[in-house]
């Protein structure tokens, strides 16, 4: 079996396979790791394969995860710093986790759970969040110029003076969504549900305003 691949590994196992190796990116196959709780703070881990791994409350601060695949249980997980572009997050499980400062250049979080993580300081301009859960997340004065953001759930989110220009909404539900002075310029929001959201002073010049639920 080569040295650079583990499968169904336990994180006793992993301590004893030598977690430093992991840390240096000397072994990158990890799909279906389960890994609660290790400190990979400033790992080399570029193209890494977490695929479906158990990583709840993984410390990723600082780490290179370039085009990574992540899409596994990342609850709680700290991604401080990351370099994150390229990185696939799709259907992955992001309740709770930090992504402050991280890099997410062409990053996808299609179909990810996010409710609840931390996304301060971010350039999110034309992230993929189609179909993503982001309920109550905090997005004020968020970047999301171009973003894909249809058939997502924002419900309860804060996009208060968020930047949507170009964004695509089509089909997201916006329920008590807070978009006072956001930026929806050339926004696209058809079939939209934005019952009860907040609209004050948004600018909507050039918003294709088609079959908003409101």
């Amino acid at each position: 079996m080569p040295n650079n691949y583990i499968f169904n590994i336990t994180m006793n196992e992993s301590l004893s396979l030598d977690i430093s190796a992991i840390r240096v990116g000397k072994i990158k196959l990890l799909a279906n790791a389960q890994l609660p709780g290790t400190d990979l703070t400033g790992a080399i881990l570029p193209e890494a394969d977490f695929y479906q791994a158990y990583l709840l409350g993984v410390n990723f601060a600082g780490a290179n995860l370039r085009k990574a695949i992540l899409r596994a249980n990342l609850r709680g997980s700290d991604f401080t710093g990351a370099d994150l572009r390229g990185a696939d997050f799709r259907n992955a499980d992001l309740r709770g986790a930090i992504l402050i400062d991280a890099q997410l250049r062409e990053a996808s979080f299609a179909g990810a759970f996010l409710n609840g993580a931390i996304l301060n300081n971010l350039d999110l301009s034309g992230i993929d969040f189609r179909g993503a859960d982001l309920r109550g997340v905090n997005l004020n004065r968020a970047n999301l110029f171009q973003a894909e953001l249809s058939s997502a759930n924002l419900s309860g989110a804060d996009l208060s003076q968020a930047d949507l220009e170009e964004a695509n909404l089509s089909g997201a539900i916006l329920r008590g969504t807070n978009l006072q002075r956001a930026n929806l310029l050339c926004a696209s929001v058809e079939q939209v549900d934005l019952t009860g959201a907040l609209l004050t002073d948004a600018c909507v010049k050039g918003t294709f305003l088609h079959e908003i639920k409101s």
